[in-house]
């Protein structure tokens, strides 16, 4: 068979781990599916580096998303694509040895990380941080290169270039396919519920400007918030006195319209709580969250520039502009099904771009591979 064959690297840590749990096994699936889509490519498989066996106990289809341990392929090899699994220095030198290429796939705001890691003593690495100085190619997705792209650059000692972010539908529909309506949002009657989803376990995805967006919007339309749940946030609203302290000066706690909760999968939350999803980032701005929940035709009320066509988009730390866009999203959406059904027409859309199947995605990954195999080995 012609054609490049290419692995990207997962890191499997137990025998029945499902691709839901993380966005670094979806991202995998979606490249490889983009990459297959590429006249260049003979196949593209996902590769487990770690020692759990890769077996029928998997609870994804390897027919549609072929997955192999990586050493039981390496030598069929071309192309090596480091996304979730690592190479170490012996399996990178028998990759060169057989004239393969070796590239860095960067999606993750590693110079965030490991500045916290110093700082607030979050120990990654310790003293046995490899950093492999033999990357044909530094991959890195947009919404990470202004953070981190200098940092993966001067660590791996070789330009890195921004490629294009890959998303599909594939997996909230599958996770949505028993919920109502299949989890598409349908019009609310009476007030809405607003939700905050962030993750909260850093300051690049917090709740704290949600909350105070949710709370200028209330003091203006209290008749037309039934409430705020922000998810993701209840051990802080138990433990946390600096938390507590500042969520009870809004006047949605005092109100009690406003309750702290666990972790909850995003699919069923949408489907059975949410009206309006409210969000905030800082130097991350663009991520599945946002276009879950956009396809869904949920209303985003977000400040990630480089999708600000989607949604109800304020900028950057804004947030009265953010409790206006709230607002218009009520009274544009509110009881009519016809303009939501129209919001979710333009969403997808706008999504089409980050598709695996988008042409403009397709040419991109054909031209960098095509590049990546006439550069000499390294």
């Amino acid at each position: 068979m012609s054609g490049l064959r290419i692995g990207i690297t997962i890191g499997l840590q137990h025998e029945h781990e499902t691709l839901w749990n993380n966005g670094i096994k979806q991202n995998a699936v979606f490249l490889a599916e983009a990459l297959r889509h590429c006249p260049q490519v003979a196949s593209a498989v996902l590769v487990n580096t770690t020692a759990v066996p890769v077996s029928a106990a998997l609870p994804w289809d390897r027919s549609r998303w072929p997955t192999v341990a990586y050493d039981d392929v390496r030598e069929q090899l071309d192309v090596v694509i480091e996304l979730g699994g690592q190479l170490d220095a012996a399996r990178t030198d028998d990759l060169k040895r057989r004239g393969g290429r070796l590239v860095s796939y960067c999606c993750g705001f590693e110079y965030i990380h490991a500045a916290e890691a110093v700082l607030f003593d979050k120990p990654m690495w310790g003293e046995h941080l490899f950093v492999n100085p033999r990357y044909d190619d530094i991959w890195i997705i947009p919404q990470v290169a202004g953070n981190s792209r200098s940092f993966f650059e001067v660590l791996r000692r070789i330009p890195g270039r921004v490629v294009p972010f890959v998303w599909s539908p594939v997996f909230v529909e599958e996770r949505s396919r028993a919920l109502p309506a299949e989890g598409v949002y349908r019009p609310h009657e009476g007030p809405y519920r607003l939700t905050v989803m962030e993750p909260n376990i850093d300051i690049v995805k917090c709740c704290l400007y949600p909350a105070l967006i949710a709370e200028l919007a209330y003091r203006e339309r209290p008749d037309d918030i039934a409430l705020l749940q922000v998810t993701n946030a209840l051990q802080i609203a138990q433990r946390n006195a600096d938390f507590i302290a500042l969520m009870n000066q809004l006047d949605i706690v005092r109100a009690h319209k406003a309750v702290f909760l666990g972790r909850y999968e995003t699919p069923a939350f949408l489907s059975e709580r949410t009206d309006v999803v409210v969000s905030h980032q800082m130097e991350n701005p663009l991520n599945y969250f946002y276009l879950e929940a956009c396809w869904q035709g949920y209303p985003l009320v977000h400040n990630a520039s480089l999708c600000p066509d989607l949604g109800y988009y304020y900028e950057a730390n804004d947030a009265h502009a953010g409790a206006r866009r709230v607002v218009e999203a009520i009274d544009t959406q509110a009881g009519d099904a016809e303009a939501c059904d129209r919001y979710r027409r333009r969403q997808r859309e706008a999504i089409d771009r980050y598709l695996p199947g988008n042409a403009g995605v397709v040419s991109t990954y054909g031209a960098l591979l095509d590049e990546l195999t006439r550069r000499p080995i390294r």
